[in-house]
């Protein structure tokens, strides 16, 4: 290879080594910064994925929020009922003072009976079972009042005690209610942190992204230039190639010119020729036929 196309191809094959270096330089920069970019995209799945489950979580706290307040508001409406109830039972319960007895109904139904008894097993002047009778009548007043005013007071024990009872579960469900709602309040608020927590965190993926396409760029171009570096180098390696076996070319024939015109000077002699020597002076002289009739 001659000295100036040598000096050219090592300056190439140095350059095509620089660039063979910093393209895969960039190529690595272009992959870590793809790393870093899938890495920081898992933590903002892994944080949706969270946040996902806390807003589940939160919709389910909220719905039972929800029941509760409607199973709260009927229990409120039941006891406001009660209430309305146990106001007209006292009303009624305040129309028997000062009628009610101050006997036991049992008393009361005990005199009754004695006095049943007497007028059907005695014989009594008219006058006097008229005067039983009437006390009959007058103990069964007494009696139905007791009983009357017995069974108001029940109902009103009985009210009061659903009264208390639904007041108390009004109570249970509003604490209850309260309790998620907390929960649902505090679910919320770490939802928002994690939302918040992926919003930097994407930015810097698209940052990380934007970088890699840039160094992935720039390792084409740089891919680019070896290539043309690289075809630059063969195109040389190809002409002094061609050049080689140019100069071969007319090496051989001048050996075989050379060779021919001291076969030819032999010949002229009338010296012996080998065959090798022989066969070069036929194919010499066939050549020179043919080119004669192609010319003619």
């Amino acid at each position: 290879m001659h000295e100036p196309t040598a000096a050219k191809m090592d300056e190439l094959n140095r350059e095509l080594n620089l660039l063979r270096q910093e393209r895969e330089k960039l190529n690595d920069e272009a992959k870590a910064w793809a790393e870093k970019r899938n890495a920081l995209h898992e933590q903002i799945k892994t944080l949706r994925a969270e946040a996902k489950q806390l807003r589940e979580k939160r919709d389910d706290t909220n719905q039972k929020v929800k029941e509760l307040k409607a199973l709260r508001e009927q229990a409120r409406g039941q006891q406001k009922e009660k209430r309305v109830q146990i106001s007209k039972v006292k009303e009624k319960m305040q129309g028997f003072v000062g009628k009610r007895p101050s006997r036991k109904v049992a008393d009361i139904q005990k005199e009754i009976d004695s006095i049943d008894w007497k007028i059907q097993t005695t014989s009594l002047p008219v006058s006097e079972e008229k005067i039983l009778v009437d006390q009959v009548r007058n103990l069964e007043n007494q009696r139905d009042t007791l009983t009357q005013w017995q069974e108001l007071k029940n109902s009103l024990v009985e009210l009061q005690t659903e009264e208390k009872a639904l007041a108390t579960q009004a109570k249970q469900y509003h604490e209850a209610l309260t309790k998620l709602a907390e929960q649902g309040q505090e679910c919320h608020k770490k939802m928002l942190e994690l939302v918040s927590k992926t919003q930097p965190l994407r930015l810097e993926a698209d940052t990380a992204h934007q970088k890699s396409m840039e160094f992935r760029q720039k390792a084409d171009e740089a891919h680019q230039k070896f290539l043309q570096t690289l075809q630059q180098i063969n195109s040389i390696k190809q002409e002094f190639q061609k050049k080689e076996e140019e100069q071969q070319t007319l090496k051989q024939q001048k050996l075989r010119e050379e060779a021919l015109q001291k076969v030819q000077e032999k010949r002229r002699r009338g010296e012996k020729m080998s065959w090798e020597e022989f066969k070069l002076l036929t194919e010499a002289e066939e050549g020179e036929n043919k080119e004669s009739k192609h010319s003619e």
